[in-house]
């Protein structure tokens, strides 16, 4: 299958996250791709094609599209970075809805971002705006393979979107690439399948009641005290959600993916995307699941069944160690079901 890819989407480094508080270091890196990319070991890898942002602006709000894209200057021209010395864009208050209201959009820059973002750990910095973008672009390249013939294309971002809604971002997502896929393959009817191992509310968000785009993930209980928390019930927003217990393994999580495929079968959808999180891997320290490589391939070979037209979206992953052969196991999991 073709790969696509932009060197741009390695601008974006977080440097740290805040963590109840405290800096961390960052789970999201520069270097979970290179590593996908050093096992792939394609040499016929696809650069992105640049895109226009009409499918970008149908997905987002304005003022988010412009707040993301200004941030880093603001933040630059404020002197917070000298004075207290923060060097990344981090809000320190939340607009939060028990405020009461209207809420509109503050002057200082550091509760503007609070006005956008809901949470501390999705950090931006100097080349966050160009990498975010850049992988729109990503995931709009192998869309347009798909719709021009190819059965299948992998769109490799980073970083990651499903957490991104239409005016919020948060969960290491800034804008939403499987979501600009999905309208991107300009089908009737699209299933998105996320099988990340935390819910994808950003793209249920997006497409809820939406019915030429559904939804459906698999994805560790938020009551259990995963993230996003709030969200993500079997009863909650969105098309489909199968929340399972963590410390799950292939046999429960591989039942809740062939529950997905049949769902989307049922729907009569024309195209798929996959938003791949391999964060559900037995082994990965952000994983609440304990899914294994040949788990993956499986799952690969379930969703490949389907044989509809299919863009491949790179969402989780954070072990640098086994990234690259969990996406690899599923592409060629997938390949083999067609």
């Amino acid at each position: 299958m073709p790969v696509v890819w932009s060197d741009r989407c390695l601008l974006h480094d977080p440097g740290r996250e805040i963590w109840v508080g405290l800096p961390t270091e960052a789970s999201e890196v520069p270097a979970r791709v290179d590593r996908i990319l050093d096992t792939l070991a394609r040499p016929d890898l696809l650069l992105a094609e640049a895109h226009d942002d009409e499918i970008l602006k149908s997905i987002h709000d304005a003022d988010l599209l412009r707040f993301l894209e200004s941030a880093w200057d603001e933040w630059q021209a404020s002197g917070l970075p000298e004075d207290p010395g923060q060097t990344r864009v981090v809000p320190y208050i939340f607009a939060h809805p028990g405020l009461g209201g209207p809420l509109i959009e503050p002057t200082a820059v550091p509760a503007k971002t609070g006005f956008f973002a809901y949470d501390t750990m999705t950090l931006i910095g100097e080349g966050t705006w160009e990498a975010a973008r850049a992988a729109v672009d990503v995931a709009l390249t192998a869309a347009d393979l798909v719709r021009r013939g190819e059965p299948v294309a992998y769109a490799c971002t980073r970083p990651p979107g499903h957490h991104a809604c239409r005016a919020a971002y948060g969960g290491s997502c800034y804008l939403n690439n499987a979501a600009c896929a999905a309208v991107a393959l300009e089908l009737e009817r699209v299933a998105v399948l996320d099988i990340d191992a935390h819910q994808c509310n950003g793209t249920q968000q997006i497409f809820a009641g939406n019915s030429d785009v559904i939804v459906g993930s698999v994805h560790v209980d938020p009551r259990a005290g995963w993230f996003p928390h709030f969200l993500g019930f079997a009863h909650g927003l969105g098309s489909k959600n199968l929340p399972l217990a963590p410390g799950s393994g292939d046999g429960r999580w591989l039942d809740a993916v062939d529950s997905l495929v049949a769902w989307a079968r049922e729907s009569s959808v024309q195209g798929l995307v996959i938003s791949l999180g391999v964060d559900a891997a037995a082994g990965d320290a952000e994983s609440p699941l304990e899914v294994t490589q040949e788990g993956y391939r499986e799952a690969g070979e379930l969703l490949g069944g389907l044989r509809l037209p299919t863009v491949i979206v790179q969402e989780g992953g954070y072990d640098l160690e086994t990234i690259g052969p969990l996406v690899l196991e599923t592409l060629l999991g997938f390949e083999s079901a067609l």
